[in-house]
């Protein structure tokens, strides 16, 4: 088993993820408050808004404006989501925001036509011509990711060779354009995975392409996502997507008890206990969780806004 990183590399997407499937409408300047106050943590990259249809996710009809808004700080890279040559092309014009291409394939066609309203041969040929988008404005391509990659809601369970076969897809598509890039993003985007699933999934692909570097991105439906965390540290995974306060949650999963990826906040009280380096201040960072739970206006499952970190009580005995 390979030894634990020192440290990991965290993807804020709470402001993204979350208010996108908030059922009543938040005001514009109010994500505003939440990306500004997220930007003064320590977190180095946030996705921030989806470029996608406001009739299907009417909660990111502003994403124009919060980009255009939000007061960017140095060494932050604020970026977003799209999933077609529109949305692409409106986030470019917002000027702002740093655009990463990455190749996105998914491993799940029942939920590909929900999600995007692709099939397998669509998102291939989508993806070709995004590719081409991405050269003629010069950006970089940094990743491959992979959707549905533990399991489906409407095909089950997802077997890990067809993960493996997907992430040689995109290495094969990759050498096809003469882009380089090492990251594989793998997301249990309906929380079908455990820490035996993490296990398998990551094993094999570590197994046949040794020297990619895995990126999880663990929804919470079931309570696993931080035992799965943990599952990933404990297999050298260094690079994870988070909500902070476990926002969010998938619009087109198809079960009402979609919950947000892994709380930022307890992700890192986690790793500050491990000894993992976050670079994040879990105590500006629980205050960010208090003030999204503010903004939607009801409770929100993250625990170590609740709960506090042990730092203060530590301190506290200690002072005794």
């Amino acid at each position: 088993m390979p030894d634990l990183p020192k440290s990991i590399r965290i993807n804020e997407e709470g402001p993204r993820e979350g208010f996108q499937i908030e059922s009543g409408s938040i005001p514009t300047i109010r994500k505003v408050e939440l990306i500004d106050a997220l930007s003064e943590t320590g977190l180095h990259h946030m996705q921030i808004v989806s470029f996608v249809n406001p009739k299907r996710v009417p909660g990111q009809a502003d994403a124009e404006e919060v980009a255009r808004t939000i007061r960017k700080k140095p060494g932050v890279d604020y970026t977003a989501v799209w999933l077609n040559e529109k949305g692409l092309e409106r986030a470019i014009a917002t000027g702002g925001l740093t655009i990463e291409g990455r190749i996105s394939m998914c491993a799940s066609e029942g939920f590909l036509k929900r999600n995007n309203n692709k099939s397998f041969d669509e998102q291939i040929a989508y993806n070709h011509r995004a590719i081409a988008m991405y050269k003629a404005h010069g950006i970089p391509v940094v990743r491959g990711s992979i959707m549905a990659a533990f399991g489906c809601n409407f095909e089950g369970d997802i077997d890990p060779a067809k993960v493996v076969a997907i992430v040689g897809q995109i290495f094969d598509m990759a050498a096809e354009h003469d882009l380089d890039f090492d990251v594989i993003g793998l997301s249990d985007t309906m929380a079908w995975a455990t820490p035996v699933s993490i296990q398998r999934v990551v094993g094999a692909v570590r197994d046949k392409y040794p020297d990619a570097r895995i990126s999880l991105h663990l929804h919470d439906t079931r309570g696993m996502a931080i035992a799965n965390a943990i599952t990933g540290l404990q297999m050298g995974v260094d690079m994870y997507d988070a909500s902070v306060a476990g926002l969010g949650g998938c619009p087109f999963a198809g079960h009402k008890g979609a919950a947000g990826n892994v709380c930022t906040e307890d992700l890192v009280f986690m790793c500050d206990e491990m000894g993992i380096a976050t670079g994040v201040d879990l105590e500006r960072l629980t205050e960010c969780a208090r003030l999204a739970e503010d903004i939607v206006g009801h409770p929100l499952p993250g625990s170590v806004m609740k709960g506090g970190s042990l730092r203060r009580l530590r301190n506290a005995v200690a002072a005794i």
